[in-house]
């Protein structure tokens, strides 16, 4: 599909200091959602938490109507004047993984209140059967019970820009995120593709909705 025709998302997922944890949350929902969905182009934003062990326990999706949001000047002044608040928070933040990208593939409708996901390694998503079966079996998946929506996230590496210290720079991977009515159901149904894939379905982790904000 074409950029222009597909939705840009941010995806920021990380662990925190945990003697920070409280202010961190408060950043988040007192501050930085609003900050970041006043942008023009931005549709609505998403908070999760992991509901079993991970080492990133906090995740944060942000939706626009393409990618190119995240070239425009309204974009780059946010990123390049953070506030004090989120200066303060990125220096707590541990192993974070910013992805930008776009939803290149996005199947079902509707939001579930249980998301489980994993990465596809950028090696894998070059072969050229792997984005096929990915399409194939997300659309398939949004049939089975308790299962909503799927998408696949693909990330652009010149736009995933890290903003933590010591961060890695982004590679060309992807991630699959299913979500359901039941965490269940989201979990199993993401081992089951990440195995089909060849991938290992002990990375595949479950997150809970704490919370969305719209524009």
């Amino acid at each position: 599909m074409n950029t222009a025709e597909t939705r840009g998302i941010l995806c920021i997922w990380t662990d925190i200091d945990p003697q920070y944890e409280l202010d961190f949350n408060r950043w988040y929902d007192r501050e930085h959602m609003q900050e970041r969905v006043a942008i023009e182009g931005f549709q609505y934003a998403r908070r999760f938490v992991a509901t079993s062990a991970c080492p990133r326990p906090y995740l944060a999706l942000y939706y626009t109507d393409n990618q190119g949001v995240f070239t425009s000047e309204a974009y780059r002044q946010a990123f390049s004047q953070q506030t004090p608040w989120s200066l303060e928070n990125f220096t707590r933040m541990r192993g974070t993984q910013r992805r930008v990208g776009r939803l290149s593939i996005e199947a079902g409708a509707g939001e579930g209140g249980a998301l489980a996901l994993f990465v596809v390694p950028a090696e894998k998503l070059k072969q050229s059967a792997t984005f096929a079966a990915i399409e194939t079996r997300l659309i398939e998946l949004t049939t089975q019970d308790h299962v909503v929506s799927a998408c696949l996230l693909q990330t652009d590496t010149a736009l995933s820009t890290p903003v933590t210290a010591n961060a890695e720079p982004a590679p060309a991977d992807a991630l699959v995120m299913i979500e359901a009515s039941h965490e269940d159901a989201a979990l199993q149904q993401a081992r089951s593709l990440a195995e089909h894939l060849g991938l290992c379905a002990d990375e595949v982790f479950s997150f809970k909705t704490l919370w969305r904000l719209a524009s």
